[in-house]
This record gives C-alpha cells, structure tokens and sequence, in this order.
C-alpha cells in the first residue's frame, strides 16, 4: 500500500495494466487528514502554493512534486479538492488558496 497526497480529486489509475477498479471516496476532516498522513507518504502536489498550504494546514511539511503517479489496489490518497474552479492558467498563491472553500478527501483504489 502506497499513501500519496494529491491536489486534485482525480484517481490516477494505470488502464494500461487494469481493465476495470472500484475506488472508495470518503471527505474526510482536516483531523482526519493529519492522522492519516502522520505516517510515510508520497506528495504528487505540483503547485507550490498548494504545497504550502497544506503544509501549514497539515502541520507537515508537503513538498511540492510534480510527478505522475498511477495508484494500484490497495493505495490510497489524500486529495485537496477546491469546490470551486479557477480562472484558467491561474496560479494560485497560498494566501489565494485559504480563501478559497475546499473539501479534503480519502480515496482507496480496490481491484
């Protein structure tokens, strides 16, 4: 099991290699998110404001990794999802971001 950090709702799944998954969403509380994450996790956040954000609202640092990730059975994710969409190409800073309404959201990939 991989533990990952997103800054999207979306679930990286490989097609390539499986036909079909079942994933499991749950929103979670900002309590929740820090017990989860209290563990080892890979950060795929590419923004750095958002990257700073939550780790400030973490209290943990997230790095800012813009990488490709594809989640198997049995890993999960924390997602920062904003429920609201932004101007297109705009970079929020992280002051920008904490105005800004937002869910966290635990996601498990299942075969």
């Amino acid at each position: 099991m991989v533990l990952y950090v997103l800054n999207s709702l979306i679930i990286p799944v490989n097609f390539d290699k499986y036909e079909k998954v079942q994933v499991k969403l749950k929103k979670i509380s900002l309590e929740e998110a820090k017990e989860i994450l209290k563990n080892q996790f890979i950060s795929a956040v590419g923004h750095e404001g958002t990257a700073r954000m939550l780790s400030e609202l973490l209290g943990i640092e997230v790095p800012t990794n813009r990488i490709t990730i594809f989640m198997e059975p049995g890993d999960i994710a924390v997602h920062f999802f904003l429920k609201e969409r932004v101007a297109e190409g705009k970079i929020l800073s992280k002051e920008e971001l904490a105005r800004l309404p937002y869910w966290l959201v635990l996601s498990e990939v299942e075969g």
